[in-house]
């Protein structure tokens, strides 16, 4: 099924009036972490905020909802963001770490797992990633699944 099946789908069986969404995938490993979504173990994620400068991207916020693709590209669930909020990249905390669900959920895996990710991220867009570097964190809510 692709993001415009499921978000008809999603919008006639719930009496949805929105009309807007979005439909990405996941920046490692799509299906693992859709997979994570899908067992309710995901509920957070984080980006490279000036990544959205760079490429004029608007900015998530509560109440945005999203198709989440696999590496296949089909559409998987639907999910609701419930907050954001912008923090620097030293200070992303714990319950956060957790929200996102990978590895073992601590603090010390995500910190390692996204600087490594960030790094490449910001390498590929000509900047560099730094501690300092304003991180959006996104929480969401599963609000569909085929």
């Amino acid at each position: 099924m692709n993001a415009e099946q499921m978000w008809n789908e999603f919008v006639t069986g719930n009496q949805i009036k929105e009309t807007e969404y979005q439909s990405w995938a996941f920046g490692v490993d799509a299906d693992e972490l859709a997979d994570l979504v899908l067992r309710g173990i995901k509920t957070g994620t984080a980006s490279a905020y000036p990544l959205y400068e760079a490429e004029n991207e608007a900015l998530p916020k509560a109440g945005d909802y999203s198709i989440i693709l696999d590496s296949k590209d089909e559409a998987v669930c639907i999910i609701k963001t419930t907050k954001v909020y912008i923090v620097p990249f030293r200070e992303v905390r714990e319950e956060h770490a957790g929200k996102e669900g990978e590895g073992d959920g601590s603090l010390e895996y995500w910190r390692k797992v996204h600087i490594e990710f960030f790094s490449q991220n910001m390498s590929e867009a000509g900047r560099l990633f730094d501690e300092d570097m304003p991180v959006v964190c996104e929480e969401f809510e599963l609000v569909y699944r085929p």
